[in-house]
C-alpha cells in the first residue's frame, strides 16, 4: 500500500520517502532483535530518520508493526506532524498473505525447533491504537480503497499546510 501510496504522491510533483521496516533492519537496525526494548528502538530511529525527510519537505511513511503505545506515543510527542495510520487486518487474513512464512512458523507447536517466538500479533502482544488519525481495514477493503483512503488523507494534510509523517501500524488481532 506504501509503494502505491507513493507512486501517487510522485504522479501529483509530491516527494515521499518510504522508510520500510523490513529494509531498515537489514541496514541501520541490523543490530536488533525482536525484543519489546528492540521493538521499541527500532520504531524510535525509523521516526528519527522520517523526521528527517519530512524537515526537508518530504512525505515520509513508515512502513513498519509498531506494536505499542508506550513509543506512540513518545514519538508523537518527540516530532512535529506525526500521524499514526492503523493498518488493520485480521490474523487469518494475515496468515493467508504471509509470503515469508512466519505465521506458520509462529503458529508450531511449542519445542518445535523452527518456531519463531515474538512474533506480532500470535506470541508478542500489539496494542490497538486507541485514536488513530486514520483506520484502514486491509481485510474488508479492496487495496484501491486503502490506497485511497491514505492517499486522500496524506492530501488533505498536505493542503492544510502541515508537513506530515506516518507511524504505519500492520498489524490488528
Amino acid at each position: 500500500m506504501a509503494g502505491l501510496v507513493s507512486k501517487r504522491l510522485y504522479t501529483e510533483g509530491i516527494p515521499a520517502e518510504i522508510i520500510d521496516g523490513d529494509d531498515y533492519r537489514s541496514m541501520l537496525c541490523r543490530d536488533l532483535g525482536f525484543s519489546k526494548a528492540d521493538r521499541m528502538e527500532n520504531i524510535r530511529r525509523l521516526g528519527f530518520v522520517a523526521g528527517k525527510f519530512s524537515a526537508h519537505g518530504i512525505v515520509a511513511i513508515i512502513s513498519a508493526i509498531n506494536p505499542y503505545n508506550e513509543v506512540r506515543a513518545e514519538l508523537t510527542g518527540s516530532y512535529k506532524d506525526v500521524h499514526t495510520v492503523f493498518v488493520d487486518c485480521s490474523i487469518s487474513s494475515l496468515i493467508k498473505r504471509d509470503t515469508k512464512g512466519l505465521y506458520k512458523k509462529a503458529l508450531l507447536p511449542d519445542g518445535h525447533p523452527d518456531k519463531i517466538k515474538n512474533l506480532t500479533g500470535i506470541n508478542d502482544p500489539f496494542d490497538i491504537p486507541a485514536n488513530p488519525d486514520l483506520y484502514i481495514n486491509t481485510g474488508k477493503r479492496r487495496t484501491e480503497a486503502c490506497v485511497a483512503a491514505l492517499f486522500s488523507y496524506i492530501m488533505q494534510h498536505l493542503h492544510a499546510g502541515n508537513s506530515i509523517r506516518y507511524i504505519s501500524n500492520r498489524m490488528a488481532v
